[in-house]
């Protein structure tokens, strides 16, 4: 796939900016808070409709204007796609396709693959869980868009089911009402859980090999998902069994805080090197290393999936990596991905790099020059 065209109206700082693709990898280059890394939220938001930064939508929209806009045209193997994404600053967000909207999220996913890797991501090892459970929920997103479903109607029953418990903390809750809501927590947490577990299955043995290719075999990582009830995926009926046992058991606990304790909500990605939690483990290079395994990982199990490259969005990261990781990392990209890459000068990249490469330099919202070396 290539992304042919952007526009931004009011997004961010961009008042209103058309860029046109012209080659493989394109550099954006400027100083910082210009709106390099804004570029590439967009283009993120277009693949997952979420963005790695969590931001509101709200927050996107320019100061003074009621809506945002995001626009792009991408060629794929399939025919090319007319993508529109509208954003609201007191109101729903609403996509299109080939200017038609589409009234289901899990329509429009899927059409655009991206992966994003920034500095943010070194926090998948020195984070807690929530930043690792988001990270594969995004990868899942463009895996299998009906996971967005899927993810929507637990969130949905998870805040439903704590607004209950809240209601009843000093009081003792209805048994039948709470055994309702337990019921609908386990059928759609198993979901879940189930295809959670599948993509872990599939990307673990891929980092590993990636890990392994850039540290030179020295480490060996594993990564393990630690569901909040045990999971087998052949034996359904007694996930379910164990779901249910798990709630009984911390159901005082839970009518005691108000909120619930059991669930997808509460499990862990494991990051491990040589048998020690990655977080625990050296020094922030073979952090990164790990990282740097993850996202290279991502974009080999897209491919696979979805039978075209992902784009490869590298937001300010080289400066993050030492010279073998970021050898490691433009060795693996070439022309194999469309890549936009993020820096504030281009003394990262050779000359071949540069020759092969569209550059625009972005000040203030603004592209003021283009030019391919």
């Amino acid at each position: 796939m290539f992304l042919q065209s952007l526009h931004l109206r009011y997004f961010r700082n961009y008042k209103e900016q058309f860029v046109e693709f012209t080659a493989p990898k394109t550099i954006l280059v400027g100083n910082n808070a210009q709106g390099k890394s804004n570029m590439l939220e967009a283009v993120e938001l277009l693949a997952t409709l979420r963005s790695h930064r969590l931001a509101r939508d709200r927050d996107l929209v320019q100061d003074g204007q009621a809506i945002a806009q995001i626009k792009a045209t991408l060629k794929r193997d399939t025919g090319n796609h007319d993508l529109t994404l509208t954003l609201r600053r007191n109101g729903r967000r609403t996509v299109a396709r080939n200017s038609e909207v589409v009234r289901r999220q899990m329509d429009f996913l899927g059409i655009l693959n991206a992966v994003e890797f920034s500095s943010l991501d070194l926090e998948l090892v020195r984070g807690g869980p929530d930043l690792r459970r988001h990270w594969l929920d995004t990868l899942l997103l463009q895996l299998e868009p009906i996971y967005t479903h899927i993810l929507q109607q637990y969130n949905q029953v998870l805040r439903q089911r704590n607004a209950f418990l809240k209601q009843h903390v000093e009081t003792t809750p209805d048994p039948e009402q709470l055994a309702l809501w337990d019921a609908q927590l386990v059928a759609t947490g198993i979901k879940v859980i189930r295809r959670r577990d599948r993509a872990i299955q599939r990307l673990a043995p891929i980092a590993a090999m990636w890990h392994a290719n850039i540290s030179k075999s020295t480490e060996v990582l594993e990564i393990k998902y630690s569901p909040s009830i045990p999971f087998e995926e052949s034996q359904p009926e007694q996930v379910q069994e164990s779901f249910f046992d798990r709630i009984q058991q911390r159901t005082i606990a839970e009518t005691h805080q108000g909120t619930t304790l059991v669930g997808p909500h509460r499990d862990e990605i494991e990051l491990v090197i040589n048998q020690t939690p990655a977080r625990q483990y050296g020094s922030q290079g073979q952090q990164r290393t790990l990282v740097l395994a993850l996202k290279l990982a991502e974009l080999q199990l897209i491919e696979e999936v979805v039978g075209e490259p992902p784009l490869l969005l590298l937001d300010d990261v080289l400066a993050e990596l030492d010279p073998s990781r970021q050898n490691q990392l433009l060795d693996t990209i070439q022309d194999r991905f469309q890549t936009i890459i993020t820096t504030t000068h281009l003394g990262s990249f050779d000359a071949q790099w540069l020759k092969s490469s569209q550059i625009l330099t972005i000040n203030s919202g603004q592209i003021l020059s283009q030019a391919i070396f």
